[in-house]
Order: structure tokens, then sequence, then C-alpha cells
């Protein structure tokens, strides 16, 4: 490990403690605040213009993981529960595409896509956009859908936005509750009041195991085949510790492995793996691995569960994005 990374990895460590061991970098804070604040205000003076199709943003305040994936795929399959046609759009990151708006095939690389709309394609088949301009990837996604989920995006202010779901990572909250880079935060937790809801995973809803998936052959095996095994973890994501603690909680024996978020894997990486031994990764790295991934690979599929009441409120939310987009159509037609 670098000089760099061994400092980026305290720095982040230090975002879960208390802010004084990060007060080195309060003279960073104090340009990043200002352009923060400014940033926000220069867009609310001047907002984008509104979306042909209901726009809905999962996003976060802090930097890393929190469950937002998971939650995506669950609201994707509300909306279709519905009766609404999804798309989903994305910034791609991690990804490098030769033209932008991408819209994802089978036959897209996910060295052009990145990972996270790479899996959201595969796992739910609706339209998948990718654009660093989330409003370009908008007017293409509107084509094929009549509600729109951004991934990521709640400080993307160029885009118009019907809707702000922010989700927190019920194990690690706001850290310290300091902005970037004395804390984790990409906004002040003020923001939060101007969200319509905030979703804590672990608490409103939470990222449960659904099976174990062979990485070559698309085979299943129950959760319990995990138990008393001992397997190498890999894990490229925001929180991998989450990742490693749910297999443990699954019975198995973990050695952890862990790459920076949205890591561009190898085949060298796994110099490590052993045949006789069980190599377990995230979904997210999976897609990343599938072309040259071994027999022995697996990852670890999850699902998001809301709590009824959550459930619920979800669900009228989307019904009325759906039914005022319905109203301004009919009022578009009669004018």
């Amino acid at each position: 490990m670098s000089v760099l990374q061994r400092l980026a990895t305290r720095i982040e460590h230090n975002w879960y403690q208390p802010a004084w061991k990060n007060a080195w970098l309060l003279p960073l804070w104090l340009l990043v605040a200002p352009l923060v604040w400014f940033k926000r205000r220069w867009f609310l003076r001047q907002p984008p213009a509104a979306n042909t199709v209901p726009v809905v943003v999962v996003g976060n305040l802090t930097v890393g993981g929190t469950g937002k994936t998971p939650l995506i795929t669950l609201l994707v399959e509300r909306a279709r529960a519905l009766g609404l046609t999804p798309a989903i759009i994305s910034r791609g990151y991690g990804g490098k595409a030769a033209q932008y708006p991408l819209l994802l095939t089978a036959e897209t690389p996910v060295s052009a896509s990145g990972d996270e709309p790479a899996l959201l394609f595969r796992r739910l088949q609706c339209p998948v956009v990718v654009d660093p301009q989330r409003a370009r990837a908008a007017q293409v996604a509107a084509r094929q859908a009549d509600i729109i989920f951004s991934d990521d995006g709640l400080q993307h202010y160029a885009l118009a936005r019907d809707a702000e779901l922010v989700v927190v990572d019920g194990q690690r909250n706001f850290g310290n509750g300091w902005l970037l880079p004395v804390g984790p935060l990409r906004e002040p937790l003020s923001r939060l009041r101007t969200v319509d809801q905030i979703l804590v995973n672990g608490a409103d809803f939470s990222v449960e195991p659904v099976a174990l998936i062979n990485a070559c052959t698309g085979q299943s095996l129950p959760l319990t085949a995990l138990q008393g095994q001992g397997v190498d973890a890999v894990a490229g994501i925001g929180n991998p510790q989450r990742f490693y603690r749910t297999l443990q909680e699954l019975g198995a024996q973990v050695t952890e492995h862990s790459f920076a978020d949205h890591y561009a894997f190898t085949a060298q990486d796994f110099a490590f793996a052993q045949p006789q031994r069980m190599l377990v990764m995230t979904e997210k790295d999976w897609v990343k691995c599938r072309d040259f991934a071994a027999d022995y690979w697996w990852y670890l599929q999850v699902g998001a569960m809301a709590t009824p009441a959550v459930q619920q409120q979800l669900d009228q939310l989307l019904l009325r994005l759906a039914s005022g987009r319905a109203q301004r159509s009919s009022g578009e037609h009669h004018g």
C-alpha cells in the first residue's frame, strides 16, 4: 500500500471517530464548505427545466456505500408491481464509454458502463442509461419509461427531480457529522430537512442475503452452504465490513480481501485463490470478474426488504408521482 493510500485509509477511518482526529484537514474544509453552499444556492436560484417523466433521486449525504443499489432494485420491482414502466439513470462511476448517453445492452462491457449500472441492468432487465450529465441521461430514459430512478445524484443539481430519497447506513450513520474532508458528509445535515424521505438501512429497510450464485454457471446454492466453510471473501465496495459480517452471520469462516470501491479487478488480483477453498464476492464485484472467474468462485446475491409501513409510504410516493405525470400530460394534450 502506497503512502497516499495509507493516508486516505487513515482519513476515512477518522471520519467515524471524534472530529479532532482529522482537525489537520481544517484548511481544506474551509475551502470545501463554501463551495458546497454556493453550488446549492446557485442551482436553487436557476433550477433546471422539469423532466417529461418523474425522476426519483436515490442518494446519500455521505461518501461510501449505504445500500442504494439494493434499494433501487426494490423500487424498480415495486414500480413494476404498481403498473409503471421504470428506467434507471447513473453517472456510471468507474466506467468510460466512447460516447454518451450510453443505453446499456447485454453486450455493453462493464469497463464502459461502470459496475453498478451493469449489475442493475443484468438483475432487473430494465432500461439503464449512463451519462455523467444525468439530465441528458434522463431525456433518453424518458423515451422508454414513465418513471426514472437516479442512482445517486443527490448533489447533481443540474438534474431536475420530483422526489429525493436519502439512504443512511444505520451502523455508521453520519460519522463525525462534518463535511469532507474532515468528515464523510458531501452536504451538511441540514440538507435532510429538504428531502422527501430518509431511509435508514437496518431500520426502515434491510439488505438481506438471498442466495449464493456460482460466478461461472449461475448455479444457486442455499445460504446454509456457507455454514462452517472457510471462504476467501472479496469486496471492492464502499463498506466491505458489512459484507464480511453478513458472511460470518451465515456461518462462514472469513478471510478478508478488501479492495477500493469500484476497483477494476484483473485475474492477477486473485493469485491468493485456491480451488479447494470457496471464494465469495459481492454481486457488484462479480460483474467485473465474469470473463475470468473460476468455477469455485461465488457471489452473494442480496435484496432489500422494507418494513410494511415504509413500503406503503414508497408505494404511495410512486403512485402520486405517476398520477401527477398523468395530470400534466392530460393538461398538455388539452392545451
